[in-house]
């Protein structure tokens, strides 16, 4: 039997360096791919929700009910706080009367 070079043993530890970092990057491409189909499964359903509830899965679209909402919040909000005031003007004024 014969020993190995140094060439020889150095092409070996280079090899089996090459085949560590190999595996590594054959788990990661693995790891990537599963989260790839994950985050594709989570779109769908989110799109499928989306569809279900607002009708619609265009983003531009959601993003204008989003808008038109908020303006229909705050006029909401805007005509409580005017009937409050109302309401303790009128508890004054009953108020003062007596």
């Amino acid at each position: 039997m014969t020993s190995l070079s140094r060439l020889e043993t150095d092409q070996l530890r280079r090899l089996e360096e090459m085949r560590k970092t190999f595996d590594k990057l054959r788990a990661e491409r693995i790891r990537a791919e599963g989260e790839v189909e994950r985050l594709t499964r989570e779109i769908d359903e989110a799109r499928a929700l989306a569809k279900a509830e607002l009708g619609t899965d265009d983003e531009v679209q959601i993003q204008s009910l989003i808008e038109e909402a908020q303006a229909r919040n705050a006029a909401l909000a805007e005509e409580f706080g005017v009937a409050l005031r109302e309401v303790e003007t009128r508890l004054r004024q009953l108020g003062d009367e007596r």
